[in-house]
């Protein structure tokens, strides 16, 4: 191994390192995680949030009730968060590489082709999720028709923050790095306008109380669909990306140091943002984004609109990224800038299809709680298996090695069962808007979702339990 780097990895040797999946030496390493809070900031600020936020008072919520969850909530899975950050940081190797570890050589393929496509299907949501609050403002402006129904203008406009998007990720780590570090800040300062307008400029309802007629299941049943959709739901989202750009800090940072920066990196702008969502939420019943944000901020069209088409660009340069190292997990040796190409023109095709038809509540809730269906038992999986089987301990190279090679087993049967019943759980005691994704439990209990405990409960505990009885037949 070579001398720690300081500041960024040298463009040369993150380029070379970024050509293939490998173990990122202390040469190609960074000191400075500053980089990882401008990362995760930047991938959070985005009108999904402001969007997510507002459901807790449109669903009848009290405003400070919306903002406690939301803390409450990001807390908790933010901090889970970071300990990915720092399993990545101390392993060296992206999450579904590490995976290899716990669901063995090949049977690592599950987690990572899911990866995989999750990534894709976020690409195109957060493309086209912004697209009419962009035709909102530039009709303020009077660059577009707002009103419009054609779906063409939309389609070009999804197309060149597609473009923008594929163009930054075929650069790698760094460049995605320096592209968060340099547009966080002026971003946050836009943010920081909006939110004066808002919170100081606007007639915000601060004692808003929520909906009195609803009934104490139906109460709980909504703090549980908030905390699920924007509290430790959100968090758990994050896990499997988490290692792909902690790789790249060096092993001498303390993991306090790393783990609060990152963690931080999440926390503060989905509070903020969802915070914001929600006292906006008391001057519109509507949840939809681009009435709720034009209808406030119609004076500050342009910078506004800076904002909003930043938020894709920094959460999807993320999404094409770690889509490219989970399908070289699968074995499919094609170079990361190929497959690259590849993901931005997929994606651009679901933008195409849900301009095409799509309902914007129905679609966001049910992406959101299948998400969460599988990070959850697949995270609890992950835990038990680095804080309990292997102790903290995992042999990077072997991670890399062939599947002939014979340094992994090939399958790790009691992982794969500990997902599959977490899954099996998650939905169990999942309440989605649509009846496929609302489990007997949940629909029991009256709408309220435990999805992501009872799933990564679930999991962790059969894998411990399978764990257990095959420790004591090996013994035999």
């Amino acid at each position: 191994m070579s001398a720690v780097a300081t500041g960024e990895p040298a463009p040369e040797v993150t380029e070379r390192l970024e050509s293939d999946l490998t173990v990122i030496p202390e040469s190609g390493r960074t000191t400075d995680v500053r980089g990882q809070f401008w990362i995760w900031a930047g991938a959070n600020i985005a009108p999904i949030n402001w969007v997510l936020g507002a459901l807790g008072v449109t669903m009848g919520l009290g405003l400070w009730e919306t903002i406690a969850v939301l803390a409450v909530g990001n807390l908790i899975g933010m901090s889970l968060f970071g300990i990915f950050v720092v399993i990545g940081q101390r392993t060296g190797v992206t999450g579904m590489v590490l995976s290899r570890a716990i669901f063995g050589r090949r049977g690592a393929y599950v987690p990572a082709a899911v990866q995989a496509v999750v990534c894709m299907g976020w690409c195109a949501v957060n493309t086209w999720i912004v697209l009419d609050l962009v035709m909102a403002l530039l009709g303020r402006i009077g660059i577009a028709d707002p009103d419009s129904t054609a779906h063409g203008p939309r389609i070009v406009v999804g197309a060149v923050i597609m473009v923008i998007q594929v163009v930054i990720a075929w650069f790698g780590y760094r460049v995605i790095a320096a592209f968060e570090r340099w547009t966080v800040p002026p971003t946050v300062a836009i943010l920081v306008a909006m939110t004066a307008v808002a919170w100081f400029g606007l007639d915000v309802e601060w004692g808003y109380a929520g909906d009195a007629a609803l009934t104490t299941g139906e109460h709980i049943a909504a703090l549980s669909a908030v905390m699920t959709a924007i509290g430790i739901g959100w968090g758990i989202t994050w896990f499997g990306y988490a290692g792909d750009y902690s790789r790249f800090v060096s092993t001498t940072v303390p993991a306090r140091k790393l783990f609060v920066a990152s963690a931080l990196g999440q926390f503060i702008p989905v509070l903020w943002l969802g915070a914001l969502g929600a006292t906006l939420a008391t001057l519109s019943s509507s949840a939809d984004p681009g009435e709720i944000i034009v209808d406030a901020y119609g004076a500050l069209a342009i910078p506004v609109l800076l904002l909003v088409v930043h938020g894709p660009l920094a959460t999807n340069i993320l999404n094409i990224y770690t889509c490219t190292v989970s399908t070289q997990a699968l074995d499919i040796h094609i170079n990361r800038r190929i497959l690259n190409l590849v993901i931005g023109a997929v994606a651009m095709v679901g933008v195409v299809l849900f301009v095409l038809n799509g309902d914007f509540a129905l679609m966001i809730d049910s992406w959101l709680v299948g998400i969460v269906g599988w990070v959850a038992p697949w995270a609890a999986v992950v835990l038990v298996h680095w804080f309990v089987i292997a102790r903290r301990e995992v042999d990077p190279e072997a991670l890399l090695a062939p599947p002939g090679a014979g340094l992994l087993p090939t399958v790790r049967p009691t992982a794969l069962v500990a997902l599959g019943v977490g899954i099996l759980f998650t939905w169990m005691f999942m309440y989605g808007m649509t009846p496929l994704l609302q489990g007997p439990v949940a629909s029991a209990l009256g709408g309220v979702d435990l999805s992501w405990l009872a799933g990564g409960i679930a999991a962790a505990g059969t894998y411990l339990a399978l764990e257990a009885i095959r420790g004591r037949q090996l013994q035999k």
